[in-house]
């Protein structure tokens, strides 16, 4: 199991940003479409970009933002960012089933990209959904020592 720390609320426009060690409200964001799932990132890790690894939490449930939820990784969508690396892990709560098909991919691509269209300096490459063993292991290769 992971926790996940939730910023983003599903069906809102705003992403809160929070000090990642205190867990402090900084500031909000407003993105052009709303997010899918409440987004958020992983307790305990630190990514490539130097913020916690980030994460989608696959579910109709509403998770209000600047909460902690606890989660299974289900798998690993592929994402770069003007060619590095920014992976979201997928989860879901516990006892829930997802579906990780061509139709959550569709969906989480159309929002990537709309998000992204704003920022035209930023080139965004969504790639497949990988297995959980490949969420995991991009966890573990970020957890924060």
């Amino acid at each position: 199991m992971i926790q996940v720390f939730i910023e983003a609320e599903a069906g809102s426009h705003a992403k809160n940003l929070y000090d990642e060690k205190t867990m402090e409200y900084k500031e909000t964001r407003h993105v052009r479409q709303s997010y899918p799932y409440p987004y958020g990132f992983i307790i305990g890790t630190r990514g490539p970009d130097g913020d916690g690894v980030d994460c989608y939490v696959i579910t109709k449930n509403m998770l209000r933002a600047g909460t902690l939820v606890e989660c299974k990784p289900i798998g690993l969508l592929e994402q770069d960012e003007n060619g590095e690396i920014d992976h979201k892990v997928l989860a879901a709560l516990p006892g829930q089933r997802v579906e990780l098909g061509e139709e959550l991919l569709k969906e989480l691509h159309e929002f990537i990209h709309a998000v992204f269209a704003e920022v035209p300096e930023v080139h965004v490459r969504v790639g497949s959904i990988l297995p959980r063993e490949a969420a995991l292991s991009h966890i573990q290769n970020f957890l924060d020592a």
